[in-house]
């Protein structure tokens, strides 16, 4: 992998970088992407399970699905570039990492102040007194979980079609965006708004843009550098030269 002159000098003296990533991150250690390919739920449209008004009909369903994907991702740990970000925000000191994933790896590989644009399948919540619950189990005995406090309803932490990204998570995003020096773009096609004009609101405001992904996306021709290959083998790679 070529890193440019100008990457590795930005890497050397910045002291201020946001990073966003997408599914392509998490599917080097082997998440399944939304839909999957087996049994039911490849006969059933994400639509069809991910809206609160499926989730009001048929809450049984729902979170008989929310389980297997937990289940899936329970078996699954984060790569080489979940480590290395949790690695660059030890370095970095206005680091902000932002994520369009579910799956809680960034978490689970360290960083910190991780801001969940949809949410985190780990949490879930009360959808009549908000309250928040920790390890929600469900089971052939429990195939609807409800809140302790007020006997509500508990749905996943996840933002469903059709609803609004958490309070203040992208404002937060944005502004961590527009102040940075070095900007990248790790396992994301960018085409899901409002997260893919984070890289062009940090390119209108002076950042230096980077995508870091398998192949060309519709962002390629707006950003200044891309990098071809898995971010677990490049972002450890840029680590090194931070280092440096």
């Amino acid at each position: 992998m070529n890193i440019s002159d100008k990457l590795r000098a930005l890497l050397h003296m910045t002291e201020s970088m946001c990073v966003l990533t997408g599914a392509g991150i998490s599917a080097e250690s082997g998440v399944e992407t939304f839909r999957g390919s087996n049994g039911l739920w490849s006969k059933l449209k994400p639509e069809e399970l991910a809206n609160f008004d499926a989730f009001m009909r048929n809450p049984e369903l729902v979170w008989e699905w929310y389980n297997y994907r937990k289940t899936l991702i329970h078996d699954v740990k984060p790569n080489p570039g979940h480590y290395a970000l949790a690695r660059m925000q030890e370095l970095v000191s206005d680091f902000t990492l932002v994520t369009q994933n579910i799956d809680n790896l960034h978490i689970r590989a360290g960083s910190k102040n991780v801001l969940e644009l949809h949410g985190n399948i780990e949490r879930s919540y009360c959808i009549d007194c908000g309250k928040f619950a920790a390890d929600v189990e469900v089971s052939s005995e429990n195939k609807v979980p409800h809140c302790p406090t007020c006997n509500g309803i508990i749905r996943p932490d996840i933002v469903w079609f059709g609803e609004m990204l958490p309070e203040g998570v992208f404002e937060a995003a944005a502004k961590a965006a527009n102040r940075c020096e070095l900007f990248l773009t790790v396992g994301t096609s960018a085409v899901v708004y409002p997260a893919a004009s984070l890289p062009l609101i940090a390119r209108k405001n002076g950042a230096y843009v980077v995508e870091i992904n398998m192949e060309r996306t519709e962002i390629s021709h707006n950003v200044h550098e891309t990098l071809l290959g898995k971010a677990g083998e490049i972002l450890p790679q840029l680590v090194k030269v931070k280092e440096e």
